[in-house]
């Protein structure tokens, strides 16, 4: 989890463009409850690929919820993209 947490904070906030396994994506990293919670959206740029996580900070540990897809694409995703 410390590699996906290093990657996820890596991510300024706001929207960006990035590179993942050869495509292009537009994400947006937003933050509530006064950064306890973190959502990043990512959609593939002329292709039909998605990425949608929650990210939970709590006192005990990060909590990692994606929406409706593979904790591990989204793992993949977040470790692996490139910002452009």
């Amino acid at each position: 989890m410390r590699a996906f947490t290093d990657a996820f904070d890596a991510i300024p906030f706001g929207t960006h463009k990035a590179h993942f396994e050869g495509r292009s994506y537009i994400l947006t990293k937003s933050a509530f409850s006064d950064g306890k919670s973190q959502k990043l959206v990512a959609e593939e740029l002329g292709g039909s690929d998605y990425i949608s996580l929650n990210f939970y900070r709590l006192p005990s540990s990060d909590l990692l919820k994606p929406c409706e897809m593979p904790e591990a694409k989204v793992f993949a995703f977040v470790t692996g993209l490139t910002l452009v």
